[in-house]
């Protein structure tokens, strides 16, 4: 791959899996990616976007026309490095105009060897995908721009779904690392990294947790062997049904009381725990603009939710766990579809939510949900103290 110019004319067409084609200007670098396209609706926070894990395996549509006027910076980062495996925009900002900005977007993905492409009617691309669902894509620039209509459109019907992916090994950390609290200190909590972003850490951090982040192939014995004070897990990419090993580890950890969270595919993975089954959204729910209801207060809660696959429960009514695990309830669900958005456990002590709640960048409805965690731990551990007396 190689890097195109600033505001380069270089051509590129962007490919979906049904035959559709869009054709504009490369951005990023030039050359050849694969993935599933997806829209993301937020009006700011692109780079928070670019570096969530998350989206490792998607070629990402900004349904915001103006990107890239901010910059980019090594501040704002939510990980080591830009995960997405294509970016579309439709106007890329020829100016960047920030005091913070430390390079430009377009340099970024080229030193990232991203291949992007703009100058497209992104509103047009976003309703295709709302109306037939996410599905396979490439963008094609340079030589690949040249290959015939068939053989790209061959390539992308050659690439993987994301149904039945698991890619946790692509972004978790390899060796493990600990983070102090700064807060008072509570305890010590275990994260499981299917992705996890580095606000994530930060927040858990300033609760009083001593942050322990593990790869995501540690086992229940590995982690029960660490006397952890709770459980987390971190959102992430791919199928939860391809995510067996993680669901073992998690009711393992749930049948020794050990208080957990989960977030995102945290999310999905406690529904798998509990018995319950997941599925593949149309189009998902990408973006920090997502409205959602919790129950028992009637509050709504402005969301970042990155995710494509979602917790298949009735939302209203208790629901007994098939594992074992006691009663459940939908605890949150989303205003636009009613997909299931959190997961309250009555019996166990355990939740988990749908959607960021460290929210990198913005909004912060609900990151108060740190503190019901911090809260739940608390109270656990004078519940195990009062047992033990």
């Amino acid at each position: 791959m190689s890097s195109s110019p600033f505001g380069s004319a270089t051509p590129a067409v962007l490919v979906l899996e049904d035959g559709s084609r869009y054709v504009g200007r490369a951005y990023g670098a030039i050359g050849k990616t694969l993935g599933e396209a997806v829209f993301a609706t937020g009006m700011t926070g692109y780079q928070e976007t670019l570096t969530d894990p998350s989206y490792a395996g998607q070629i990402v549509l900004m349904t915001a026309p103006h990107i890239g006027n901010t910059g980019v910076n090594n501040e704002d980062k939510e990980s080591k490095q830009i995960w997405v495996a294509g970016f579309v925009v439709r106007d890329p900002s020829r100016v960047v105009s920030n005091f913070r900005a430390e390079d430009s977007l377009d340099n970024d993905l080229s030193a990232s060897e991203v291949v992007g492409i703009s100058n497209i009617d992104t509103r047009a691309v976003t309703r295709h995908i709302r109306d037939k669902g996410a599905m396979r894509a490439g963008i094609f620039s340079g030589e690949f721009f040249d290959l015939s209509e068939g053989d790209q459109l061959d390539q992308v019907r050659q690439g993987q779904e994301m149904t039945g992916r698991n890619l946790s090994h692509d972004v978790s950390t390899i060796d493990p690392y600990e983070v102090p609290a700064t807060g008072d200190r509570i305890g010590r909590v275990a994260v499981l990294d299917l992705g996890i972003k580095t606000s994530t850490v930060k927040y858990l951090s300033e609760r009083g947790f001593d942050v322990l982040v593990l790869p995501q192939n540690v086992t229940a014995e590995h982690v029960l062997s660490l006397n952890p004070d709770a459980l987390f897990f971190s959102n992430g990419p791919g199928d939860p049904a391809a995510s067996d090993d993680h669901v073992t580890l998690l009711r393992e950890v749930l049948h020794a009381d050990v208080p957990f969270f989960g977030i995102c595919f945290g999310n999905q993975l406690l529904g798998r725990a509990l018995g319950f089954g997941t599925y593949k959204l149309p189009f998902g729910h990408r973006g920090i603009n997502q409205p959602v209801l919790e129950k028992a207060t009637g509050r709504v809660e402005i969301t970042s939710q990155n995710h494509g696959f979602a917790v298949d429960l009735p939302i209203d009514g208790e629901h007994q766990s098939p594992e074992g695990f006691g009663r459940v309830t939908v605890s949150h669900y989303s205003l636009n579809d009613q997909v299931v958005e959190g997961l309250a456990c009555l019996d166990i002590p355990a939740f988990s939510v749908q959607y960021h709640p460290e929210a990198a960048a913005g909004p912060n409805d609900a990151n108060h949900l740190f503190d019901r965690f911090r809260d739940l731990v608390i109270s656990n551990k004078a519940n195990t103290a009062g047992d033990n007396n």
